[in-house]
């Protein structure tokens, strides 16, 4: 064989050589890549599953501290009105089974979304911002004097950004039950504008001198709950006395479905 056979030989050998381990490097890239994609996927898995962890986990502390809070207030107001209204005594139990048979639903329709059994959970309606006023009727009939008015136009909401400004006004009351004093008031305004919506809960309780049991972050989880849908929450004591609640979330465009 000639120089040149010779020559032709090497240079098919290295042409060889060169796209086997072309090869064997896109094959190795490919590989990687779809691991990656798969570590990624199973990531966005594990952190989709822990935000609706969470959401859970405030939706039952909000259902439960809320009833729970009723109860207890009615049950004491229950037990002094028996010795002289027997009247007055048998709504407050009325009462009673109404804000159990509520959180009850709530709470069924939570727990079927946690069913792994691959059936279909018989979820109810979610409570939305035209429940407020049964909320504040609720507390009212708890003992507190609570108001609450609307002002502008209302206009639709996502159902998510309706069961937040609920929940607020929930934690909010169930809050001034706790902390704000025995003989406290709440108002609740609902202020619909072009671009957003604010609710505003606001009481003349103990304000700033109210004792902290540090036994949960209601107002972490309240504003929490707005930022997921683009809103901010402020409170803290009001000037003067009380404490106030404000939250306001960005309104959809007119044109957007809700």
């Amino acid at each position: 064989m000639t120089w040149v056979g010779w020559a032709v030989a090497a240079a098919a050998l290295a042409l060889a050589s060169w796209l086997a381990w072309r090869l064997r490097a896109e094959r190795t890239r490919a590989a990687a890549a779809e691991q990656a994609a798969a570590r990624k996927a199973e990531a966005e898995l594990a952190l989709a599953a822990s935000d609706e962890r969470a959401r859970l986990a405030r939706e039952m502390h909000d259902v439960v501290a809320h009833t729970l809070t009723v109860v207890v207030a009615q049950a004491d107001g229950g037990r002094f009105a028996a010795r002289n209204d027997p009247a007055s005594a048998a709504q407050t139990l009325e009462t009673i089974g109404e804000v159990g048979r509520s959180a009850l639903t709530e709470m069924r329709a939570l727990l079927g979304v946690l069913r792994d059994d691959g059936g279909e959970a018989e979820l109810g309606p979610q409570p939305s911002v035209r429940d407020i006023p049964v909320l504040v009727a609720h507390a009212r009939e708890g003992g507190l004097e609570a108001a609450f008015v609307t002002t502008g136009t209302p206009r639709p909401l996502p159902i998510g950004a309706g069961l937040t400004l609920y929940r607020i006004a929930q934690e909010s009351l169930t809050n001034v039950l706790k902390h704000a004093g025995p003989v406290a008031s709440a108002y609740l305004q609902l202020t619909w504008g072009d671009d957003d919506v604010t609710l505003t809960v606001s009481d003349d309780g103990r304000g700033a001198a109210a004792r902290d049991d540090g036994s949960g972050g209601g107002i972490a989880g309240m504003r929490q709950r707005a930022s997921v849908f683009g809103g901010t929450l402020q409170a803290g004591p009001r000037v003067g006395g009380g404490f106030e609640v404000r939250a306001r979330l960005p309104l959809p465009s007119r044109g957007e479905a809700a």
